[in-house]
């Protein structure tokens, strides 16, 4: 089952056929390789034969002879040679290909090409033989689905389904775009999530960085997992560390942690002093990539559905292209500070508006901030209560709304 991805899609488009190389990273099963085949649809569909393409996956054991820059390089001489025209090269997880720049680099150079590159690290471009390819390249971040195409999917398989339902398996199944494969029976989902994030554990995070420790890994990873949106430190983890009997130094949670952003499990999100207007730097949030695989394999989202809203949101913030803080204004926390060229809204998350406190609260967050920019309540009500300018949404509309004004 696929679906457009429209929101990439348009992008790519303008990229598609011209001369930069495009670079698709995001955690692994995020969809990276469709988008590859959605690009190959879309080239086809305007007149290029399929003969032109090139496209090899490195994660498969077929291909591990071509592992190296100089194997990889030869090969695709050799089929070069017998295509006429310019060529599309399409390579999956090109990090498992030693010094993988070197050859694409020269491909580039040498070759009449078009090419894709896809892996699941966000420091892909960032060591010393990425100078080979500054300011050749563009970068598209992929992320599981948005509650928009979720429901997309969700639907063909169960055509009955209203947005409500849809939204209700949403916060326990997340946005893997292949649980629509399994048609989100819960538990070939909760194998499939389970083995996901264990592939996501050994390969883009222990494998890639010599963890040695992989026992505290996961149990820092279940750490940050069980406090998605709540502020903490490194120090923070230390301390708990020690309080079951652990002595780990600050220095190794936070290497742990880089090295679990780096393969897209986590985001970070700093802070923001509304009033002096500064960044500060304790205390940062975390949310998970996938909501999803946290239920898989810690459980507990419908018991911490206020965390699991506030990170459904976060990752549809970043999916729009804004760039994301938390808002700390006098003793109060603005949920997410949303900024994108020279647009800004304020998103406050919450549960239910249950009672006149929690209204209080929620709204209240927005006495101190003077300015005009557009300001959110976002629950899982059903009932508009907008008040003082301030603008209430249903949470599913709001996923859904194509503009936020």
């Amino acid at each position: 089952m696929m679906i457009k991805r429209e929101q990439y899609m348009r992008r790519l488009r303008p990229f598609i056929g011209n001369d930069p190389i495009k670079v698709l990273t995001g955690i692994r099963g995020s969809g990276k390789s469709v988008m590859l085949d959605l690009i190959k649809e879309e080239l086809i569909s305007s007149g290029i034969s399929d003969a032109q393409f090139i496209t090899f996956n490195f994660e498969a054991m077929k291909n591990a002879h071509l592992c190296t820059a100089e194997a990889l390089y030869r090969e695709i001489i050799q089929q070069t040679a017998e295509i006429n025209g310019k060529v599309y090269l399409f390579f999956d997880e090109i990090q498992e290909v030693v010094n993988w720049e070197r050859c694409i680099n020269s491909f580039r150079v040498e070759l009449d090409c078009d090419i894709y590159i896809t892996g699941s690290n966000a420091k892909l471009l960032s060591g010393e033989l990425a100078t080979y390819l500054a300011g050749r390249y563009i970068e598209f971040i992929i992320y599981p689905f948005s509650f928009g195409e979720f429901r997309e999917l969700y639907t063909s398989v169960f055509p009955a389904a209203n947005p409500a339902q849809a939204f209700r398996e949403y916060l326990t199944a997340g946005g893997m775009p292949y649980l629509a494969n399994l048609r989100y029976a819960r538990e070939p989902c909760r194998q499939y999530l389970e083995a996901l994030y264990d592939s996501v554990v050994l390969k883009d995070i222990v494998k890639r960085n010599n963890v040695r420790d992989v026992d505290l890994l996961e149990r820092i990873i279940a750490y940050i997992t069980a406090n998605v949106g709540t502020p903490f430190s490194a120090t923070s983890i230390t301390k708990f560390f020690k309080s079951e009997g652990r002595t780990v130094a600050s220095e190794t949670v936070l290497n742990y942690i880089r090295y679990c952003l780096d393969a897209y499990l986590f985001y970070r999100v700093k802070r923001q002093d509304l009033q002096g207007k500064q960044i500060l730097t304790t205390n940062e949030k975390y949310y998970i990539a996938d909501h999803g695989i946290r239920e898989a394999v810690f459980g507990g989202n419908m018991r911490d559905i206020n965390l699991i809203l506030e990170n459904i949101v976060f990752m549809e913030l970043l999916r729009r292209e804004y760039t994301v803080t938390v808002g700390k204004s006098a003793e109060r926390e603005i949920d997410f500070i949303c900024e994108k060229q020279n647009q800004k809204l304020y998103i406050q998350v919450t549960y239910l508006l249950a009672s006149e406190d929690t209204i209080h609260r929620e709204f209240g967050v927005y006495d101190t901030i003077r300015d005009n920019f557009p300001k959110y309540v976002v629950s899982m009500d059903e009932i508009d209560m907008s008040r003082n300018g301030i603008k209430h949404r249903n949470i599913r509309e709001f996923l859904l709304s194509e503009k936020w004004e």
